[in-house]
């Protein structure tokens, strides 16, 4: 049993977890643009996500925990962000009796 080819991905063992802090704390500093330009809270919570990985890597939390929060987070970010682009595209409420400039 000993041919048995490891898992794909089990490379990104080598990567110390300094590595991964970086990439994460990147991604925290892109939510936060993000959510400064389009005015969408939704943002903060992929942050929040960003900030659950870099607490497995820092050694704070188990990775399924952390992982876990994760998915939650960006599942509710997803949800938040597309709400907030339907509330733009809705189109303007017809006011009776006023002219209507299409």
């Amino acid at each position: 049993m000993d041919d048995v080819a490891p898992p794909f991905g089990s490379f990104m063992e080598a990567m110390p977890h300094w590595a991964f802090i970086i990439i994460h704390s990147i991604l925290v500093l892109l939510g936060f643009w993000l959510a400064r330009k389009t005015k969408n809270n939704g943002f903060l919570l992929f942050v929040v996500a960003e900030l659950s990985y870099i607490t497995y890597h820092a050694g704070l939390t188990h990775f399924l925990f952390a992982h876990i929060v994760a998915e939650v987070c960006d599942a509710s970010s997803l949800v938040v962000i597309a709400l907030g682009f339907s509330k733009r595209i809705s189109p303007a409420p017809l006011v009776p009796g006023a002219a209507q400039h299409r």
